[in-house]
């Protein structure tokens, strides 16, 4: 079948698999080949696949977010009555801290050996695998009875996730070319906005359902959840599509699935390609030479690692997801100190505008630093100072509502600024290291960088009791400071990348070559 008529010189170009060896071996990129008439071609193809893809890692992203964020509802959930999760288990300031401190633990250590499998599997049938477990912890939550119990489900929360956000990541640098990744990840990012504005809501509903049949509204909402995340990881297996087969060599390359298990059983795990046969020849046009081999050494790993560039990325995230996670989870103690009048099912309605701001600013920004990538830092630089500014006005702002009103600013910095980094972390390291940068450096960037995470949640707010006769002004104040090292951090990546020559045109330095 031929691909688009090229209008320029009036030739036709076929882009299988020959001609795109031809065209590698002229030296020239696939767009000189491609016409300006095959953009509007181009752009149908990705909307194809974002009508497959994007809802699906959306509600994966949503039910596997909306876990962490029902947990700091559940903390205050019907407390008037003393039937929070903290008055049910008895729970002090030490349990609830080291709780939330053993989740990111969970992050950190398994990220990487997570992501590192991935590569190895069907990638779908591995999402899949995180949200089904995801659900089977939760669910277990109801019939916890103690502190020790909390402390270890937390763990295993967290084991059990891990994996989420940067798998999400490397699979979309699987489909999309890396100009038209921010905007994607964007696209998914805001369920975990939503997740916990609707974990506000869903939280105020349950404490209606208070001593139902002798179980606490918390109990009951962790039940609920758990079987729908459950069900709906099950029918991701069968909608979310495998690799592109069109861009690997399919007899060089043989999952590890499909060497452990026999074909009776793989068979079932196959999903069907989203693209027609005229739409993959268009794709892989578009990704030839940004499609690397899919194996790698643990020498890889080593040169990641070692990398200079990937530090001041992880110190990047490490700042503003320790700042979103430790909001996710505190949120609601701050709005109940800043306004201790308020009811449990009140304090859990107004968490939920927090992350809807949280989800405007991805819809607004992410696109722009697609269109101006040249400009990422700048975007991600901004949104982090306006998450500071509204940290200050939450802190030393007078009245009640306003200090609310600095939390709605801090969640529409928040939005933008990990997206943009994952962009960053996939646009930096593919070029490098290929198919594995993607993986390993989205793994090290999102679990190095939750330990911002265990900051957030271990050392401030409930894990710093004397802050909280303060109003959690010092807990604002260290997050602010993390806040500065992320932008510091973001600045030192771009004088790197300026004196390694990144940004030279068509600089593209390959470890593979």
């Amino acid at each position: 079948m031929n691909s688009p008529t090229n209008v320029q010189d009036g030739k036709n170009d076929e882009f299988d698999l020959e001609s795109r060896q031809s065209v590698s071996a002229s030296g020239s990129s696939p767009e000189e080949h491609l016409s300006h008439g095959t953009v509007h071609q181009l752009d149908k193809v990705y909307r194809h696949l974002d009508y497959r893809i994007i809802p699906a890692l959306w509600c994966m992203y949503f039910l596997t977010s909306f876990g962490s964020s029902a947990y700091g509802n559940t903390l205050t959930m019907n407390y008037e009555k003393n039937h929070s999760l903290i008055g049910t288990l008895h729970l002090n300031s030490h349990h609830t801290s080291t709780a939330s401190a053993l989740y990111y633990v969970g992050y950190i250590l398994f990220d990487l050996p997570m992501n590192l499998v991935m590569t190895k599997l069907s990638p779908q049938v591995w999402l899949s695998r995180i949200v089904i477990t995801v659900g089977l912890v939760y669910t277990c939550y109801a019939a916890l009875t103690n502190a020790q119990g909390i402390m270890a489900i937390r763990f295993m929360s967290g084991m059990c996730g891990a994996g989420t956000w940067p798998g999400m990541s490397y699979y979309i640098s699987l489909w999309y070319p890396s100009e038209r990744t921010a905007k994607r990840i964007g696209y998914y990012f805001t369920a975990a906005q939503l997740s916990a504005s609707a974990a506000g809501l869903v939280a105020a509903g349950f404490q209606k359902m208070d001593m139902t049949h002798g179980y606490e509204g918390w109990k009951w909402l962790y039940i609920v959840y758990g079987s729908i995340t459950i069900a709906v990881g099950i029918s991701l297996v069968w909608w979310l599509p495998d690799r592109p087969a069109h861009l690997i060599n399919v007899e060089k390359y043989v999952s590890t699935m499909d060497k452990l298990l026999p074909p009776s059983i793989t068979k079932w795990f196959k999903s069907p390609q989203p693209l027609s046969q005229q739409e993959r020849e268009w794709h892989a046009a578009d990704m030839h030479g940004r499609y690397k081999d899919l194996t790698w050494k643990w020498t890889d790993i080593t040169n990641i690692l070692t990398d200079i560039r990937t530090w001041p990325l992880i110190m990047m995230y490490f700042g503003v997801v320790g700042t979103g996670f430790g909001l996710a989870v505190f949120a609601t103690s701050l709005i109940k100190a800043n306004n201790p009048h308020l009811s449990g099912i009140d304090v859990s309605l107004l968490y939920a505008p927090i992350w809807l701001f949280d989800a405007a600013a991805i819809l607004i920004v992410t696109p722009l630093a697609d269109r101006y990538k040249k400009l990422r830092p700048v975007f991600f630089s901004g949104a982090t100072l306006i998450i500071i500014v509204g940290l200050l006005v939450t802190t030393y702002a007078h009245g009640s509502w306003n200090r609310y009103g600095g939390l709605l600013i801090a969640g529409f910095g928040l939005g933008p600024t990990v997206p943009i980094c994952m962009t960053l972390s996939n646009e930096i390291m593919f070029k490098r290291y290929g198919d594995i940068g993607c993986a390993c450096a989205a793994a090290l960037v999102s679990g190095l960088g939750n330990l911002g995470s265990v900051v957030g949640t271990y050392a401030l707010y409930s894990g710093w009791p004397a802050d909280a006769k303060r109003l959690y002004q010092y807990s604002n104040m260290m997050l602010i400071v993390m806040l500065g090292f992320s932008i510091i951090s973001c600045i030192t990546l771009v004088l790197i990348r300026w004196y390694l020559g990144d940004f030279k045109e068509g600089h593209v330095h390959d470890e593979h070559e």
